[in-house]
């Protein structure tokens, strides 16, 4: 019998532990055909009850799967901090970088590790997103050195290289810009593509496409004829990918949106390229990590693609022969990691009343043609999709007559209903980056708020992605303005159309949402309590002190520095802790690299200056995320608890009570 009690007080199987379980993450798909419709589908996953490690799991063709990593062993690249793409294949050969070491390593088919580079201080030299030449003797990659460890940003190296193999010393290849991805070899490795970006610009501002040729004839390899053949100011290039006839395809914002592009003739390009798939949809999305494809190619030349609108993925076809473009229909609401084989497109799907799979789908022409088959299944979550709160994206009016979006989450439990003449709390949720965007999956994290009673805002505010380029630059040089509006619009929205209490109003971020958290508490009356894990809090202090891949993203943001120092202070809460007087909770990790902890460490001072009640956690050896269960797990209820001791409801059996300083 459904059972009357306050919002944010109803009893859930959604626990933090729970959460925690069911949070391993699907990170990258990759495959190994033989050509013979027996093809190996390859994945790697974060494991957070394994220490936050990722370990490389293959699915063969009978679909038996085999982990691949020895006990211990994590493929994790840490180039940009964020890295991404730590592991590819040759065939059954797996290359895979070192979590600890960032050494890169092989593993043959019957055979333990070895490394292929040498040992050197610990992470000052690393690799990501390689690939291999088709005689096997060479991996092209990205390299980033690290002259010194704690070695400042302006002394880190990033370039393409080539490695042996079967092991030896890296070469460089090309190192003509501050930043490269993406190296992407012909399938005759004859012909290289890359991108590049210098500072001040980040990879979604400005970057350039480059083509050259590859030459392997000799003792080592050359690159040679690199030409810029797309891209510059104002023009953002992302996921070069060569087709089976030798044109280059990219994904560009030259017309507003990430869509789809390709050079019409083999090899280096001349000329002008072809639009593909266009539209008021994006297919590529911002490079904060390496190895992220959307798109693939079928055998029969048609190009299959994810394409992101209004915060909602879809999957599609394109035939660049005749033209025609089909939507092809999947039960998600994101995708991600688009690869294609045996004329079936496979990729990692999610819903929001679905987890993320690893799915298979037969694509016939007009669309798909046999249902899904899942790879990597669903696994039990042991949740009951009754207590699962489905997400529903809206647009909402903001400051200065513009628009903001976000996909909300109303409470939802079989057992509970809310007393009448009650609404509930709110938790405005603020994602990362700032440009990236509100996840259209589920995520037991947010249903761990739906079901006991709270109303869920995940916002996707001006600088977002999946609203075009001119919608991701309304951040431009108003980062900690222009989202802090539209999360106090989000908020006011639902307030007015009595979706909630506007006495229990919170918001949360990690990261850069961890600034827009303590800028909204501090710079408006908007929110009751927040909390912000490894946020910003001294604007200043980031752009002095931060690793070499955001080393200048402030510039864009808030404006050049030191020249726009006053603007610096004026947006950074720490300079403002006398008018932050509401309840905040802050977590970080001791090794953040990204957040120095000595950010935590100046507000938390402060604040107990102040009287103000808050609490801090500080997570020994976690960086920029939490990535042990233990932590994470920690981290939920101690934000669970603080809240409802803000708002003075009883805290649920066996829930530690966390201490809140000034309390």
């Amino acid at each position: 019998m459904t059972e009357v009690a306050p919002y944010g007080t109803w009893s859930t199987p959604i626990s933090a532990a729970r959460v925690v379980a069911a949070s391993v993450r699907i990170e990258e798909v990759k495959i190994s055909s033989s050509g013979e419709g027996q093809s190996a589908i390859w994945w790697s996953e974060q494991r957070p009850n394994e220490g936050g490690r990722s370990q490389i799991v293959r699915r063969s063709p009978d679909g038996a799967t085999a982990e691949i990593l020895p006990e211990g062993v994590s493929a994790r690249s840490r180039v940009h901090e964020y890295g991404g793409g730590g592991w590819w294949l040759a065939g059954e050969t797996v290359f895979y970088v070192d979590a600890v070491d960032q050494r890169l390593w092989r593993i043959d088919p019957g055979f333990d590790p070895v490394p292929l580079t040498a040992l050197g201080e610990t992470g000052s030299v690393r690799f990501a997103d390689g690939v291999v030449t088709n005689d096997w003797r060479w991996i092209i990659c990205v390299q980033e050195v690290h002259p010194a460890v704690d070695s400042p940003a302006t002394d880190v190296v990033n370039r393409l290289v080539a490695i042996p193999s079967t092991g030896g010393d890296p070469i460089e290849l090309w190192a003509g810009a501050d930043f490269v991805s993406s190296p992407r070899l012909d399938a005759r490795s004859e012909h290289l593509s890359w991108i590049s970006w210098s500072n001040p610009d980040m990879p979604w501002d400005s970057t350039e496409l480059w083509v050259g040729r590859l030459d392997v004839s000799g003792l080592e390899p050359r690159l040679r004829d690199a030409v810029a053949v797309a891209g510059g100011p104002g023009e953002s290039i992302v996921l070069p990918a060569w087709d089976a006839d030798g044109r280059l395809w990219f994904c560009s914002d030259r017309t507003d949106w990430w869509n789809l592009y390709h050079f019409p003739q083999a090899g280096i390009p001349a000329g002008d390229p072809v639009a593909a798939v266009t539209g008021s949809f994006e297919i590529g999305e911002p490079a904060w990590a390496f190895a992220q494809p959307r798109y693939a190619f079928l055998e029969d030349g048609r190009v299959i693609y994810a394409a992101s609108s209004d915060g909602i993925d879809h999957l599609g076809t394109y035939d660049p022969i005749s033209g025609r473009i089909d939507r092809v229909s999947v039960p998600f609401t994101q995708i991600h990691q688009v690869n294609a084989v045996d004329g079936h497109a496979v990729f990692i799907g999610a819903g929001f009343l679905a987890e993320a799979v690893i799915t298979a789908v037969l694509i016939g022409r007009g669309g798909a043609t046999a249902p899904p088959v899942m790879m990597r299944p669903a696994r039990d979550l042991g949740v009951s999709s009754a207590h699962l709160s489905a997400g529903a994206p809206i647009t909402f009016p903001t400051a200065g007559g513009r628009i903001a979006h976000a996909i909300i989450y109303p409470p939802n439990n079989p057992d509970f209903v809310g007393p009448p003449d009650e609404r509930p709390p709110l938790v405005v949720m603020i994602h990362g980056g700032p440009t990236a965007a509100a996840s259209a999956a589920l995520a037991l994290k947010v249903q761990f708020w739906t079901s006991r009673g709270f109303l869920v805002c995940d916002v996707n505010y001006r600088g977002s992605t999946g609203f075009g380029r001119r919608f991701r630059n309304e951040l431009r040089g108003r980062w900690g303005i222009a989202d802090i509006e539209d999360c106090v619009a989000a908020a006011a929205f639902l307030v007015e159309r009595g979706r909630v209490d506007p006495a229990r109003c919170v918001i949360r971020g990690g990261s850069a949402g961890g600034y827009t958290t303590l800028c909204a508490l501090t710079f408006t009356d908007a929110f009751a309590a927040g909390a912000s894990m490894y946020g910003v809090t001294d604007l200043e202090l980031l752009a002095q002190d931060t690793h070499k891949f955001e080393a200048r993203y402030l510039d864009g943001l808030v404006g050049p520095y030191p020249e726009d120092a006053q603007v610096y202070r004026d947006r950074s809460p720490i300079h403002h802790v006398d008018r932050l007087d509401r309840p905040v909770i802050l977590m970080t990790g001791s090794a953040d690299q990204v957040v120095p902890l000595s950010q935590m460490e100046l507000i938390v001072a402060a604040l107990a200056d102040n009287g103000v009640p808050h609490a801090s956690i500080v997570f020994e050896g976690e960086g920029h995320g939490f990535r042990r269960a233990e932590n994470i797990e920690r981290a939920m209820e101690a934000e669970l608890s603080f809240y409802l001791q803000v708002f003075g409801l009883p805290l649920p059996d066996g829930l530690e009570r966390i201490q809140i300083v000034n309390g």
